[in-house]
């Protein structure tokens, strides 16, 4: 099976996917860790490396190839990242795959970044951050693939994080995964 935990920054899809890991032993690619760990060689914040990104499509052509790949060659994944369901599209017919959003209002969402990055950074300076990353990933994934990233048809399972805390949303997609593996 494969499960992929897509939704945008501060949402929680590391933290629970690192929970789905530790709770099945599945395998866990994480395409927000490869991105951040691209921009910290590069001495560049985020949403500089994100403004980068939208000039030169080889860096997320080479996280997005990534995932397809791993996506039809393995069983017993975990993919986290915000395309990480619509990179899952091409699997073989027969694979099972569970695709989930995580969603929460974006005040919730920055909150957990600052704490995360543990920025001294005013709230407003975080908000303004996100919300150019944001539409930064926005133009990027339209451009590049013709995804529109506030379509949510594709997901089998939508949890708002704002409401459940790690250990049940992961509770939740197991219990999803489990149906999906009856």
């Amino acid at each position: 099976m494969i499960i992929t935990i897509s939704g945008l920054p501060g949402t929680g899809t590391t933290t629970v996917s690192k929970l789905l890991q530790e709770r099945t032993g599945m395998e866990f690619i994480s395409s927000g860790e490869i991105f951040r760990g691209i921009a910290a060689e590069l001495n560049l914040s985020l949403a500089e490396f994100g403004k980068l990104a939208e000039s030169d499509l080889s860096y997320d052509r080479q996280i997005d190839e990534r995932q397809k790949e791993l996506s039809k060659s393995k069983d017993n994944l975990i993919m986290e990242g915000r395309l990480a369901g619509h990179m899952s599209m091409e699997v073989p017919p027969g694979k099972k795959i569970l695709r989930v959003l995580l969603k929460a209002p974006l005040e919730t969402r920055v909150r957990r970044i600052m704490n995360r990055e543990q920025s001294n950074s005013s709230f407003k300076f975080e908000l303004d951050q996100t919300k150019t990353r944001e539409e930064s990933e926005r133009v990027r994934y339209d451009t590049y693939y013709g995804i529109d990233i506030s379509d949510l048809l594709i997901y089998d399972l939508i949890i708002d994080s704002s409401i459940f805390d790690p250990e049940t949303i992961a509770d939740i997609i197991l219990r999803a995964a489990d149906h999906i593996n009856e």
